[in-house]
């Protein structure tokens, strides 16, 4: 490598690292039946989330708590998803999904709300930056299928703008016009 190619990767700008809100959802101590006894370890699930749209989810297993979540947090950092919330405060529309026994329902609120969620789906809300929902989570309470369920929830949401890029058409016609509205109000 010649040294003009060093220079110019040493001088990349670096990515800026924004703030991440990192919510611990649960921690679990595991046992390994062993010829001697029992080994003990600690498992972690994690959220974490730029409160802008982005969300991860990661699992982490070690022999001490502060590296399970560790782990789960690195886990959580590199599998991070997009999803589209409307004026950046709540979803675009009501979603069902279900992982294993985990049913979950999320609807779409007004401004003031707040987050009415429980446990791990009030956890991801926070960090994904959702500040008006209001949520049910029906059959199983286990953490992990809560977590998948409403990831998988999450990522079913569509934007208008995406409707309508799928659709071929504009955004106006997928939501309908207000002006519109208002003539047929007159008649």
């Amino acid at each position: 490598m010649t040294r003009d190619a060093k220079k110019s990767r040493s001088s990349r700008p670096e990515r800026e690292e924004v703030e991440l809100i990192e919510k611990l959802v649960a921690v679990n101590r595991v046992a390994k039946v062993v010829k001697g006894g029992k080994n003990f370890s600690f498992s972690a699930i994690v959220v974490v989330g730029d409160g802008k749209g982005r969300v991860g989810h990661g699992t982490g297993k070690a022999r001490e708590v502060p590296e399970a979540i560790q782990k789960a947090t690195e886990h959580a950092k590199r599998y991070m998803v997009r999803i589209p919330l409307r004026e950046g405060r709540t979803l675009h529309h009501d979603i069902t999904a279900a992982y294993g026994a985990a049913l979950v329902h999320m609807r779409a609120a007004v401004p003031g709300t707040g987050i009415i969620a429980g446990g791990p789906m009030r956890a991801i809300c926070e960090a994904l930056g959702v500040q008006d929902v209001v949520s049910k989570s029906i059959g199983s309470s286990n953490p992990h299928n809560m977590v998948w369920a409403t990831f998988k929830a999450l990522q079913m949401t569509t934007s208008p703008r995406q409707v309508a890029a799928r659709r071929g058409k504009k955004v106006g016609d997928i939501l309908g016009r207000r002006a519109q509205e208002g003539d047929l109000a007159d008649v």
